[in-house]
C-alpha cells in the first residue's frame, strides 16, 4: 500500500493509502486532474506532494476546490508540492 492522492473531476483533492490511484475513486468519479504521492513532514508540519499518477498523469493543482483531509489524519495542514522530488530545492506551496 502506498500514500497516494488524486484530484477528481469536481476539484476534490483526496488522500489515501492504496495500491492504485483509481482505488481512491468512488463510483461515478473520474480523475482528469492527475495525482501523485504524499507524505507528512512532521519536522515542518506539512504534507509534501510529489510524483505523478501513472494512470492519471501530473497533478493540476489549479483545479483544486476542496480538500478531503481524513486521508491524512483529518487535520488541515499546509500543502507543498515538490515538482522535482527528491530534489527539494524547488518547493511550490499549494493555495486553495
Amino acid at each position: 500500500m502506498y500514500q497516494k492522492f488524486i484530484i477528481n473531476q469536481d476539484g476534490v483533492l483526496k488522500f489515501g493509502i492504496v495500491f492504485l490511484h483509481r482505488d481512491l475513486l468512488q463510483h461515478g468519479e473520474s480523475c482528469p486532474n492527475g495525482g501523485g504521492l504524499w507524505k507528512i513532514d512532521e519536522k515542518r508540519n506539512v504534507v509534501l506532494l510529489y510524483g505523478r499518477s501513472f494512470d492519471f498523469g501530473l497533478p493540476d493543482f489549479s483545479n483544486v476546490r476542496r480538500v478531503e483531509w481524513h486521508g491524512v489524519g483529518g487535520s488541515p495542514l499546509p500543502l507543498l508540492y515538490l515538482p522535482h522530488w527528491p530534489d527539494e530545492s524547488k518547493v511550490q506551496p499549494i493555495i486553495i
